[in-house]
């Protein structure tokens, strides 16, 4: 099974992008974070078209949304927290597919250092160990994968002196993240990478892609089961060099089940 994670940054502005890179990649579960697309505007039949019968969405106006697209059948859906309202931003969809649990998150930007915003990222990323914890057994084959909106380590960032104490790599936003990670999860691109430094996520100002100037901020996750499975798992920067790309670039990883 090979699973891709793609924060696409608006999916009616980068939908080409999204077509041809599973065109040429085949993969079997594509997550995608950060839709900035309501229910009518989303293209499910253009999905379907491509080879994904199985297609399930949770998007809003302008912001958030997130969407799971299947070459197998898509069971148990979950939409957002248990429990949240039913207006309450749209950052999580997670399902069953051919036994694997999967999780697929756009966790909260922050905005602004001690704001509430920030103050929200860091509950939001406790609420999400808390799911875990709740739903969840670490012997089970089990997937997070999305934007995670932080940079767990100095290897994950292009200058650690430089970003020290700011949004994405501060010390609150790391020991939360980590927090969700103590439940059990490999992060697979590190158990197959080791050190290497590449990153998923560069600005659009100063030429920082050209310079690769960035951050790994995009994720897949796995239980200790699921994660010996693993035989592969990398990210592609060719979609970032297209005109007009999202700001990310796709991860991917292949199982063995």
């Amino acid at each position: 099974m090979k699973i891709a994670t793609w924060n696409i940054n608006g999916i009616n502005s980068r939908l080409r992008h999204l077509l041809d890179w599973c065109s040429v990649n085949d993969p079997d579960v594509v997550c995608l974070q950060e839709l900035k697309c309501v229910d009518s505007r989303f293209p499910h039949a253009k999905f379907r078209a491509a080879g994904f019968p199985f297609v399930e969405f949770h998007g809003e106006k302008s912001y958030n949304g997130v969407a799971i697209l299947s070459k197998h059948p898509i069971r148990d859906l979950q939409k957002n927290f248990p429990g949240y309202a039913a207006d309450a931003p749209r950052r999580l969809i997670g399902c069953e597919i051919e036994g694997v649990r999967l999780v697929n998150v756009y966790a909260p930007h922050g905005t602004k250092m001690a704001s509430d915003r920030f103050r929200f990222k860091l509950d939001w990323l406790g609420r999400l160990r808390t799911y875990f914890d709740e739903q969840f057994d670490v012997d089970d084959d089990v997937v997070l994968c999305g934007d995670l909106n932080v940079a767990p380590h100095e290897l994950d960032v292009w200058k650690p002196s430089l970003w020290k104490d700011k949004l994405h790599f501060s010390k609150p936003e790391r020991e939360a993240l980590l927090n969700v990670k103590r439940w059990g999860f490999v992060d697979l691109f590190r158990q197959i990478n080791d050190d290497v430094k590449e990153f998923s996520w560069w600005s659009n100002f100063h030429h920082d892609f050209e310079k690769d100037r960035g951050l790994r901020i995009d994720f897949i996750w796995a239980s200790p089961p699921l994660a010996e499975s693993c035989t592969d798992c990398w990210i592609d920067k060719e979609p970032r060099a297209l005109e007009k790309p999202s700001d990310h670039a796709p991860v991917v990883a292949e199982f063995d089940v």
